[in-house]
């Protein structure tokens, strides 16, 4: 059986972006301050090299992504890699490209066993990211930073025993419609071993709420697999880099992991 990941890369990076000259703005998970491969996707890519099949959905400066992997990913990791391009990057939401990526796994890797799903403008140590992979079970994953209704996704655990998510795409004030007896800051790493369930809820997606966010097809797959067969694990150092200040936070500590 295949193991497949996916990362999705297609945002338009607005706040990393801002107050940037037009010519200036880049993709996000390619930018880097010198060194080509001290960038968000290089490093993604090396943690998800276990993979039999890396899908990297672009959208946003589609070229600058097909040139940077042609240029800068090694030949080892880029025979792995597949890019996909999502048309709809700037009128549809988070959930359009997890969708593409799915689409890809089940028309061209239908031998799949189970699909990692990581947000492409994240830092994760490599121990936390391990466990994720070695677990037997469906993951979903949090981090150790403070709830902040303008950047957190909350998962928690609801009254009736299931994982939910709530997140508010305007970054305002969030909301949960239950009592709950856990709740976590979403890590946004995914992983899904039942193949059946994961088709199902990409074609819940796709009929039902195409312009929704990603967590409509996670919270899919959730509401139809056994509570039992999913683990919730720490992720221990955890970045999500929405401002060039965070990227500089994230490529110091590469540097310490190097040194």
């Amino acid at each position: 059986m295949k193991r497949i990941a996916i990362i999705t890369v297609a945002g338009i990076s607005s706040r990393f972006n801002k107050g940037i000259d037009e010519k200036d703005k880049v993709l996000k998970c390619l930018y880097s301050e010198g060194d080509e491969k001290a960038t968000l996707l290089y490093h993604m890519i090396k943690k998800l090299k276990y993979a039999d099949h890396i899908i990297v959905v672009g959208g946003y400066k589609f070229e600058d992504l097909k040139n940077y992997v042609d240029s800068s990913i090694p030949s080892e990791l880029r025979s792995k890699l597949r890019l996909i391009y999502n048309e709809h990057f700037e009128d549809l939401s988070s959930g359009y490209s997890l969708y593409l990526g799915l689409k890809t796994v089940f028309e061209e890797f239908d031998e799949a066993g189970d699909v990692l799903f990581a947000e492409g403008d994240l830092d994760i140590d490599a121990p936390s990211m391990d466990a994720v992979i070695a677990n037997s079970t469906s993951v979903l994953t949090y981090n150790l930073e403070p709830i902040k209704a303008n950047k957190a996704v909350v998962l928690y655990v609801g009254a009736d025993g299931h994982y939910h998510y709530a997140f508010d795409s305007s970054h305002g004030l969030l909301s949960i419609p239950s009592q709950f007896s856990a709740i976590y800051n979403s890590g946004q790493v995914w992983k899904f071993n039942d193949m059946k369930a994961l088709k199902a809820a990409s074609e819940a997606f796709i009929e039902k709420n195409r312009d929704g966010t990603n967590l409509f097809i996670i919270q899919e797959y959730l509401n139809n697999i056994p509570i039992g067969d999913v683990s919730v694990l720490p992720l221990k150092c955890w970045v999500n880099c929405n401002t060039r200040e965070d990227y500089r936070l994230i490529s110091s500590r590469w540097e310490n992991e190097d040194s």
